[in-house]
């Protein structure tokens, strides 16, 4: 494939907003994780809550959207810059040649959540203020995030749930490809809400403590929420004229292998796959990846699956899994831990692995226990979901791409 710049990206998290916050964190393995508190939620568990996202409600021209899940994009759209980032793609390119792309496994269902518990006790019906279309609807994030920057370009929702904002980039990559846009804003969006929490918790996921992937005690996940965005664009002409610093999307795999509704295949054969799609995609090796980030649940069966997956396939390759600082971000996850893999080319380090005390010796992975400083040339990222829906995405600079 053609490679793709990353000339803008940001991520907010539990662990703070913005790249730089985000960036201290890692850096200082510092995680966001706090006992569940959320509204409503009597679970012995952690969560990755972001701080005050209901404190600014949506631009008031976009009242119709309003819900945690759309907050919570825009509190990520302002961040580093972005949304200036996005208006010059719009002067050069046009309205109509920027689309939209964003990742998404639950939108704004807390808004429903909260409708219902507000039904008329006589008809039973919803209360007249709630808009289903603008909060709930999995489209719901990729409307708002078009409508916020009065953008024409095609938009879609990616729901394939934890691998939904990973393959935003995918379908960014086929639109440009074809022709039919220039630029594209791609993303993850999820937030909090019972569903999720007791969802996952009657599927008997969640783990009372911090999560701890690739941990020999691994007992579970933690949820998260997140608002994670890049704005991805075709490389200059000529690419010389391309600063070294900057971060390509070089490599793109997909899969779906479908071997269960929640349970990964017991081989990782559909994550190898998207690892080996990845690869050839980028017209790269095994041996030319710096840095894995993995998907790492910290559940026991899904890390098992991974580490066979990445470990028939890469040797002593550096790796870890941010989850444990963030959460689980669910449908945003692809797209943060694409900004983290981002963040690693950028400052050439390699993020630890936070809460991970002894990693597994079952599993086939160099597992990251303390930040560090080493040359990353080239990073993969991995995202699997429900049902096998996998995607992994390899992430470069411009100095190695070009030579």
């Amino acid at each position: 494939m053609k490679p793709l710049l990353l000339s803008h990206f940001t991520a907010t998290s539990c662990v703070g907003r913005g790249l730089d916050a985000t960036l201290d964190a890692l850096r200082h393995a510092r995680g966001g994780l706090a006992p569940c508190d959320f509204e409503r939620a009597d679970l012995d568990t952690w969560i990755g809550a972001v701080d005050d996202v209901d404190a600014q409600p949506v631009r008031a021209d976009l009242a119709d959207f309003e819900c945690r899940n759309n907050r919570l994009a825009q509190l990520g759209l302002v961040q580093d810059g972005f949304d200036a980032g996005v208006a010059a793609a719009v002067a050069r390119y046009g309205a109509a040649r920027v689309g939209v792309f964003v990742g998404t496994s639950t939108a704004g269902i807390l808004e429903t959540e909260r409708a219902y518990q507000r039904r008329d006790p006589a008809s039973g019906a919803l209360p007249a203020d709630f808009h289903y279309a603008h909060t709930h609807n999995p489209y719901s994030p990729a409307a708002f995030v078009r409508a916020y920057f009065a953008l024409r370009g095609p938009a879609m929702a990616i729901s394939s749930a934890c691998s939904s904002g990973a393959k935003v980039f995918g379908s960014a990559r086929r639109m440009i490809e074809a022709g039919l846009i220039d630029a594209a804003v791609v993303g993850g969006v999820d937030s909090l809400c019972l569903t999720t929490l007791y969802g996952f918790n009657s599927l008997e996921l969640l783990s009372r403590r911090p999560c701890r992937p690739f941990d020999v005690a691994r007992d579970g996940i933690s949820i998260g929420e997140a608002a994670a965005f890049a704005l991805v664009e075709r490389v200059p002409d000529p690419p010389a004229t391309l600063d070294g610093n900057a971060i390509l999307l070089l490599g793109v795999g997909e899969s779906s292998d479908a071997h269960h509704m929640s349970s990964p295949h017991p081989e990782g054969l559909g994550a190898r796959v998207a690892i080996e799609q990845a690869l050839a995609s980028a017209g790269l090796g095994a041996n030319d990846i710096d840095y894995v980030n993995l998907h790492g649940t910290a559940t026991p069966s899904n890390d098992a699956a991974e580490s066979r997956a990445v470990g028939a396939l890469f040797a002593r390759t550096p790796c870890s899994s941010t989850k444990g600082a963030t959460g689980h971000t669910l449908g945003a996850a692809g797209a943060l831990e694409a900004v983290v893999a981002a963040l690693a080319l950028r400052e050439q380090f390699v993020p630890a692995g936070v809460n991970t005390t002894q990693p597994d010796p079952a599993l086939a992975a160099d597992y990251v226990l303390a930040s560090r400083d080493t040359r990353v040339r080239a990073a993969l990222s991995n995202s699997f979901g429900f049902g096998g829906t996998n995607c992994s995405l390899i992430l470069g600079r411009a100095d190695h791409a070009r030579r």
